[in-house]
């Protein structure tokens, strides 16, 4: 499906090098590391969408259609902001060539749904901020842009069914799909995610170096959080204790997360996976604990003290989570969408499923 390589692609007046190590024919699912470059690459194509608008690049002079056309995709819809009519996501169909097909096509995504994160241009960047002060708020489930994407994906599951379809997105973007793919998990709908850099907003522990101090300060964390759980659940008459705990209906769906150690935004997901494993190690007592910690967060309950419920979006029962120990030379690389296509990625994956 794949021959050659991107090289030097002008956008935004510098020129960039982009290398695809995609090889083979049809398939995409070929192996994991090629799967990650076309989810990434289409989530490129939304940014692009969104800058050629703002500068005004149509029909030759637009940069964005190579990013989905080299991939044998075709752009359905592009997904608008009804704020400041910026490009927030789209919808692609694959179009698989019809000659040298020599692997069935049966397990490709036949739709991806992806989403563009924060871009700090006068056109885009003030609804974007505004986007992100609602992750901190836990409240993006409310907002227009949300309900805009999260009905473009039940049309489309709607239309091809939940296995014909992915989910993409960076940054708020990722925030963005994995809201979607939590809400559609809730109803039985497990679709297929690739979230990359998604926020995960925390006190900074996974930067502390020493693993001991590390180790505690999460242990203490687990503990108030528990506690916290504890006498919010008390005080509203242990109401929480429904039929089906919507936290175990999310277990069966296993998005793909992708963080850099380097990009505080998003790492503190490493932490949160391996603490949780860590403490079920250390015995039955420990185990509670952090199953009522992995159920809520600090923030949350405090929020739902005050009257307004919330539920932080990085609380998450199962992921598959991909490191990249690559050292980034700053925060800005750490962060990128660009470095998920590259070839020479140090990549370390582990699949924590909750039980």
């Amino acid at each position: 499906m794949y021959h050659g390589a991107f090289n030097k692609i002008k956008e935004e007046g510098e020129r960039r090098d982009v290398s695809w190590p995609l090889r083979g024919k049809t398939s995409v699912l070929a192996n994991a590391h090629h799967r990650t470059s076309v989810a990434a690459s289409l989530v490129q194509g939304v940014y692009i969408l969104e800058r050629d608008r703002q500068l005004k690049r149509q029909g030759a002079q637009a940069l964005a259609p190579p990013w989905w056309e080299f991939l044998h995709f075709k752009l359905l819809r592009q997904l608008v902001d009804d704020v400041d009519s910026s490009i927030f996501g789209a919808v692609y169909e694959f179009k698989p060539p019809t000659s040298g097909c020599h692997q069935s096509i049966d397990e490709s995504p036949r739709y991806v749904i992806a989403f563009r994160g924060t871009i700090t241009k006068p056109d885009s960047f003030s609804r974007d901020l505004e986007l992100d002060v609602h992750i901190i708020k836990n409240g993006l489930h409310e907002t227009s842009r949300f309900e805009a994407a999260i009905q473009a994906v039940r049309n489309v599951v709607a239309a091809v069914g939940e296995s014909n379809v992915w989910l993409a997105g960076h940054s708020l973007g990722a925030a963005m799909a994995m809201l979607a793919g939590k809400t559609m998990a809730k109803t039985g709908i497990f679709i297929q995610a690739y979230l990359f850099n998604s926020p995960f907003l925390s006190a900074p522990i996974e930067r502390i170096k020493d693993q001991r101090v590390k180790h505690g300060l999460r242990i203490a964390g687990s503990v108030i959080t528990a506690g916290l759980a504890i006498a919010a659940n008390a005080k509203k008459g242990n109401q929480h204790n429904r039929s089906i705990d919507p936290f175990d209906a999310l277990s069966a769906w296993i998005p793909r997360l992708f963080v850099n150690p380097g990009d505080h935004l998003c790492s503190e997901y490493i932490g949160y996976f391996e603490h949780r494993n860590k403490m079920s190690e250390i015995g039955v007592g420990f185990r509670a604990v952090e199953r009522l910690a992995t159920r809520n967060s600090f923030s949350g309950l405090i929020m739902s003290a005050f009257g307004k419920e919330s539920e932080p979006l990085h609380l998450l029962p199962s992921a598959s989570l991909t490191v990249n120990l690559t050292p980034s030379h700053d925060f800005r690389e750490a962060h990128g969408i660009h470095q998920w296509w590259r070839p020479d990625l140090n990549l370390q994956t582990k699949c924590y499923q909750y039980k």
